[in-house]
């Protein structure tokens, strides 16, 4: 995956640490962790792991553990680019790993390894000191010591491009590793400070793999002939599809009770028929194994009858008297097409007679995985350039209906996820997604008509306000107007820091664009503030003076149909003379944005504005529901609801800035509770602009209406507001695609269109994720431990490369700041636990107000098992502890169970 070949972006190797799982949409990472402070953390509680625990007591000695894998692994180095789960389940029994996790996903020092390992020395470097576990051979009869540590360094720091290594994360930080006092010690020294040392060395190679180029580029792929585990690599089968591993003769720790452990390579599609035929003992499954399993637990019991599940049940009495018929009639050809269509059908239902017997023989073991699925939007081109449209595409979302649809079915807690860098269970875990606001499809509409998407749009070109890259290069073109040159560099402004630019800038050059920025908005907010003063002011006014006149005015008589024509015509000139600034022909499918909501004012009398192009007057007026029925008088101003003209372009600006100001409130809110810092909180949005679900920057400027909702999508200057949605087709991928519809309904109902792409598997994420020919996509990510070394890639603010494209890391979406960049790089130097934890959080809520991906559930685990196989199944956070896998004394299972 690194150096991935695309027509506008690639990716970077020097931090990636993750492979694409293509079958089902996921990129996993090598090992899994999380953070390990203790404040602030979530009151939720991670998912349970499900894997029969049981003491080792209770466990007979012996068996063989038959485990389905997606493929063999093409490689045995889980440092080199083309590694994948297989390779990691591989190097978890046979290879030191010196800290594993538990079932909240901390990182846990592990004693058959470490006695001890603790920062000695902060100043004037980080040192830390690993004292090993006496006992720690490898299984050539070598002690692991300091050679083996300062030889991986040496490999992975770099600086050596002999290595074919896509992670180096952490080990470019280390300036040297010494022996201590004794074999048994060793001292790692850093160059700068390294919060998530604990990553380092997990897996550790011997020297043998790491020592020379050679040995760690070819070797380690196909073979590990050294190997510190409870078990060790006897064989990798590639043409029967299957890696033997057995036990391991110099393991010091407590012996494996397993005599080996055999991965089968299985494709998720055929696993239900695998297990049928007794081929496996566990094996990850999909949903529709998961209720196959279930059926056929629940019809064990019914004595018998007919399956009212699988092939032959949707053929009804109608059906089948034609193909009776058909088969038993004139025409010959047709009758043994027919003929053999039954026979196809009686084969296929004794068939799945046949495996859903067997499978009463397993059991489903679940919890939540450590990865969650998110939707992705590309911000590099198009419409989702302008961060409006993509905090559109986020508000829209129902992400607890969407959470509901996949986890609720499976009996799991459904919870939409509130960060991008912790899962819920996790000390390090926030509810960050307040930065953009809660699911509103009125603010959503909103936003979309300030960033110029309107009904009718599509159908012809104006001149109107641009946004984002379109104003910039209409700008560049000279093909804007005078009112949206304005708009244009205002746009421009706001979004520039989330485009990619050629020189990264300093802190300080942070620091003073931070300050102009809090000026600029200042100055906007000021400006607007001003004008909705005036404005009030002239509706007060206006308002005592019409009182009087109305105490006054006597009962009338119900005018005449002539007098009612007379009169519309009159009101009809009246309002082309105010333009849009006029009432609202009547209250149903127009919302005011900030009307009848908490902290603002109820609902006044619109005063006409400064008259707008006559163009876009019309196509405003053209954008208003037609009513069926003449119209009667103006409603009266407790009771209205009016059309306001659209928000001044300056607005723009100050919208971009306060949700940036309102991630930075956020950040320094959690420093004051959590660390007492005391730090000052920036506030730029006004009490009054404050509503339930997000403040003021992930709502569109005051004034701003929502269209009225229309079939179609939105458009602007003559292009419809429609999205590329690419979804995975293969066989396992059924839940990605039920929530891609979802999603695409909802957008639908904002006046989003979406044109989705069903493309294959294998080429998913390479063609489209990796190379950018999406606009909307979904995938996993897996959770981390260490979010300040593994998030920042992912992302990580694009910049461009010698070559003219973009060097886009992990950050498959293109969207990023230099701001998010800086507090990754803060807390990955933060010793300090707790305050490592709220830079961590400050970055997450300035990504969420990015919008440029929007997590939305954590992934289910499912596993079949037999059911007496123990500590094995759905593993959650926690690390599997090989050694103890096996099956229990009473009624044993597993092929090798007689044999005992």
């Amino acid at each position: 995956m690194s150096h991935v070949g695309a027509p506008r972006g690639r990716t970077c190797s020097r931090t990636l640490r993750s492979v694409a799982l293509l079958t089902s949409g996921v990129l996993a990472l090598p090992a899994l962790s999380a953070c390990t402070s203790d404040d602030g953390s979530d009151s939720a509680s991670a998912a349970a792991p499900d894997i029969a625990s049981a003491k080792r007591d209770g466990v007979r000695q012996g068996g063989t553990l038959r485990w389905a894998i997606d493929s063999v692994p093409t490689t045995l180095n889980v440092f080199q680019a083309d590694a994948n789960g297989a390779t990691s389940r591989i190097a978890g029994a046979v290879l030191p790993a010196l800290f594993t996790l538990d079932k909240s996903g901390r990182p846990q020092r592990n004693p058959d390894y470490l006695e001890s390992a603790k920062v000695v020395e902060r100043e004037p470097k980080q040192v830390v000191l690993y004292k090993l576990n006496q006992q720690a051979v490898w299984s050539d009869g070598r002690e692991i010591g300091a050679a083996d540590f300062a030889s991986q360094w040496r490999a992975l720091r770099g600086k050596d491009s002999a290595y074919w290594t896509a992670r180096n994360a952490g080990y470019e930080r280390i300036q040297k590793i010494e022996r201590g006092k004794n074999n048994l010690e060793v001292r790692v020294t850093f160059n700068k400070p390294y919060a998530d040392w604990k990553s380092l060395f997990s897996p550790l190679y011997p020297k043998a793999v790491t020592g020379k180029p050679n040995s760690f580029n070819d070797k380690a792929r196909t073979a590990l002939e050294t190997t510190a585990g409870p078990f060790k690599v006897k064989k990798v089968d590639r043409k029967d599809k299957k890696v033997t591993l057995i036990r391991n003769p110099r393991w010091w720790g407590e012996p494996a009770k397993l005599n080996s452990i055999v991965l089968s390579a299985v494709p998720r599609s055929k696993r239900a028929a695998a297990l049928a035929d007794g081929k496996l003992d566990l094996a990850e499954i999909d949903r529709r194994t998961a209720e196959r399993i279930a059926l056929a637990d629940r019809d064990s019991g019914s004595g018998g009858q007919q399956l009212t599940h699988g092939p032959g049940t949707e053929i009804t009495a109608a059906s089948a008297l034609r193909s009776w018929a058909l088969a038993h009639g004139s025409d010959d050809e047709k009758a043994e097409e027919a003929q053999d269509a039954r026979k196809q059908t009686e084969r296929a239902i004794a068939e799945y007679a046949r495996e859903q017997k067997a499978l009463r023989g397993y059991e489903v073991r679940k919890s939540l995985e450590p990865a969650y699925t998110q939707l992705a939007l590309n911000g590099e081109s198009g419409p989702l350039a302008d961060e409006r449209v993509r905090r559109a595409v986020a508000r829209a979302l129902d992400r607890q209906e969407l959470a509901d649809t996949v986890l609720k079915p499976l009996g799991l807690p459904a919870r939409p996820l509130g960060s991008h860098l912790a899962l819920i269970g996790q000390q390090a875990y926030a509810d960050s997604s307040k930065a953009l606001g809660k699911q509103d499809t009125q603010e959503a509409r909103a936003l979309l008509a300030d960033a110029g998407w309107i009904p009718g749009g599509a159908r012809k070109k104006t001149g109107g306000t641009k946004a984002g890259s379109e104003a910039k290069k209409a700008e560049k073109s000279g093909q804007d107007g005078t009112e949206g040159n304005e708009g244009s560099e205002n746009a421009e402004e706001q979004s520039s820091d989330t485009k990619p630019s050629k020189e990264p800038m300093s802190e300080k050059e942070q620091e003073a664009a931070d300050k102009k920025a809090d000026e600029r908005a200042a100055a906007e907010k000021k400006k607007w503030d001003e004008h909705e003063k005036a404005e009030e002011k002239k509706a007060a006014e206006k308002s005592d003076e019409k009182k009087p006149a109305e105490k006054k005015k006597p009962a009338e008589k119900a005018p005449s149909d002539d007098e009612k024509k007379a009169e519309d015509e009159k009101s009809a000139s009246a309002r082309q003379e105010e333009g849009s600034a006029g009432e609202a022909p009547s209250d149903e499918g127009e919302y005011i944005v900030g009307d009848s909501k908490p902290g603002r004012p109820e609902p006044r009398q619109a005063e006409p504005r400064q008259a707008e192009p006559r163009q876009q007057q019309e196509e405003l007026r053209q954008a208003e529901p037609r009513q069926a029925e003449p119209r009667q008088a103006a409603p009266n101003p407790e009771s209205a609801t009016h059309v306001l003209a659209p928000a001044l372009a300056t607005t723009a600006a100050f919208h971009g800035a306060t949700l940036l100001r309102q991630a930075a409130s956020m950040d320094d809110s959690d420093s004051d509770s959590d660390s007492g810092t005391g730090s000052r909180t920036v506030r730029v949005a006004h009490a009054s602009h404050e509503k339930p679900g997000g403040m003021a920057g992930a709502y569109a400027p005051r004034g701003t209406a929502a269209p009225a909702p229309r079939s179609g999508p939105l458009g602007k200057n003559g292009k419809p507001l429609t999205l590329r949605f690419v979804l995975p087709s293969g066989e396992g991928s059924e839940s990605l695609r039920t929530v891609g519809e979802r999603i695409s309904r909802m957008l639908d109902r904002i006046g989003i269109g979406t044109e989705i792409t069903k493309v294959d598997d294998a080429s998913y994420f390479k063609d489209h994720i990796a190379s950018g020919e999406y606009d909307l996509a979904l995938y996993s990510w897996p959770a981390t431990a260490y979010p300040a070394t593994d998030g920042r890639p992912i992302f990580a603010k694009p910049v461009p490369a010698s070559d003219g494209s973009l060097l886009v890391e992990q950050n498959y979406t293109r969207v990023g700041t230099y701001h998010i960049d800086q507090l990754f790089d803060r807390a990955a130097s933060e010793l300090n636990e707790g305050t490592a934890r709220d830079l961590v959080r400050q970055a997450d809520a300035r990504i969420w107000a990015a919008a440029g991906s929007i997590p939305l559930y954590q992934r289910p685990e499912l596993a079949a098992a037999k059911p007496g196989l123990v500590n094995a199944g759905a593993f959650g956070f926690a690390t599997p502890r090989y050694q103890d896998m096996g099956y229990k004394n009473a009624g044993a299972s597993g092929p090798d169970a007689k044999k005992k």
